[in-house]
């Protein structure tokens, strides 16, 4: 086990040692120190290197003993739906159309309201925590209300409010769809945590006019835009019945991909639109555990790395996960691949570690903030419990991340120099609490319209 030394309880201080651990920094040397440090001064880290250099302990006002540990950046999921935590396993073996269409969307009409997101964030946020996530990508309903969650988590997110061109739980007349984006957007507070976006559900489900003022929306903001992008083929089929192009090429003519544009799946895409993709500087979501659970199909992640194109991880929402556990995506998206190209080699463990770090946080555009443990960038960390039967022995510490390791192994997290989670105890709310209230949501769930659906 990991045990603290500390002079007072863990919250932000001016400055914290985690010393004694593995350190795994993911920066561009790939250093990796078998008995390292990291110093953290406020919420930045301040050096890392071996143990013998780190500074003595009464130099500095708290020390995390990470002996047995495994110290890397926290995990960054680069697309969810957090508040889908009170829907997880209402509807599963499903396809994509009718799981959203006569589950999904149904029970949202009727049940999702401010508490709703706001509970089931919180029990998202408790979950991406305990599993070593620090930073995520969120596009929902009453997302002011997901930012209150947040902010009591102490978690990194950038949170997008969902647009449709349907009446939402939020949005009864889609006609102030962009309205109410754009109120989101201007009466977001200021955060050095938590940033504002708008998320466009899909090109299915937008109109072409909401999806180009909400590209202006986003580029006058400087902020991306989320969404949801060729993740089927019966949304190929859709696109091409009604527009006669795909979904890329139809985001294309109307220049919504003329931004920052984070899509989030991107399946069905076809070679020559990997050119595409790369000349408008798309970045890409991979959630594989979705996307298998849902049979959508296999992204073709090694040919967007081939030609540059940023992807991070992303586990989907719980209502088709149905976990948050970045750990467990990142096993099977080195796994998924080399199945359906039938080879081994094709991404290799230290690749997925990449995707789940410091290639997410280019996914996010905070890749000079975040995503690797070097000096002067937050100070987001995770530290694992190291000594167990099956991550012993050691040979490779990326091999075991993706292949061994599971959310479970992480005792230990921070973001922004804030201790939120140690031995395993969430630091920041109350966690019973939280499952108790999501407990309800659920009942009353099940005694409506649940019923009906089954």
């Amino acid at each position: 086990m990991l045990v603290p030394v500390m002079k007072k309880p863990l919250t932000k201080s001016n400055t914290i040692l985690i010393k004694g651990g593995v350190v795994l920094t993911i920066n561009p040397s790939e250093d990796i120190f078998p008995a390292g440090y990291v110093l953290i001064e406020d919420d930045t880290i301040k050096s890392i290197g071996t143990i013998t250099e780190a500074p003595p302990d009464g130099t500095v006002d708290k020390v995390i003993d990470a002996r047995d540990g495994l110290i890397m950046p926290g995990l960054i999921n680069t697309h969810t739906h957090a508040a889908m935590a009170c829907l997880r396993g209402l509807a599963d073996d499903l396809p994509l159309e009718t799981w959203l269409n006569d589950y999904i969307f149904p029970v949202e009409a009727h049940y999702v309201n401010p508490e709703f997101v706001y509970q089931g964030t919180r029990l998202a946020g408790i979950e991406m925590i305990r599993s070593g996530t620090t930073c995520f990508a969120d596009g929902y309903f009453f997302e002011a209300e997901a930012a209150r969650a947040v902010s009591q988590l102490g978690l990194r997110a950038i949170l997008g409010q969902g647009i449709l061109d349907f009446p939402t739980p939020d949005v009864p007349n889609p006609d102030f769809n962009l309205k109410n984006g754009k109120n989101y957007l201007e009466r977001f507070p200021a955060s050095p945590l938590i940033a504002p976006t708008l998320f466009c559900h899909s090109a299915y489900a937008c109109k072409p006019e909401t999806l180009q003022e909400a590209r202006k929306v986003c580029n006058d903001h400087g902020i991306p835009l989320l969404i949801h992008l060729a993740e089927t083929e019966a949304e190929i089929m859709k696109m091409m019945s009604r527009y006669g192009v795909s979904p890329v090429k139809h985001l294309l003519t109307l220049g919504v991909l003329d931004g920052e544009t984070i899509a989030a799946h991107c399946l069905w895409i076809s070679p020559e639109e990997l050119f595409v993709l790369k000349a408008k500087k798309v970045r890409v979501a991979h959630c594989p555990e979705s996307n298998m659970k849902l049979a959508s199909g296999v992204a073709p992640v090694p040919d967007f790395l081939k030609f540059g194109i940023p992807v991070g991880l992303g586990t989907d929402g719980c209502a088709s996960n149905n976990n948050l556990d970045l750990l467990s995506e990142m096993d099977t998206a080195a796994k998924i691949h080399k199945l359906a190209r039938k080879d081994p080699s094709l991404m290799d463990a230290k690749t997925v570690v990449k995707m789940a770090t410091i290639g997410g946080a280019e996914v996010l555009g905070l890749y000079d903030k975040i995503g690797s443990l070097e000096l002067r960038k937050k100070a987001d960390i995770i530290i694992l419990d190291w000594k167990q039967p099956h991550l012993t022995p050691v040979y490779n510490y990326y091999s075991h991340l993706v292949y061994s390791a599971s959310g479970h192994d992480v005792r230990t997290v921070m973001v922004d120099g804030t201790v939120i989670m140690h031995n395993q105890q969430i630091l920041t709310v109350n966690e019973k609490e939280v499952i108790s209230e999501v407990e309800k949501i659920g009942e009353e769930i099940k005694k409506g319209r649940l019923n009906n659906l089954r």
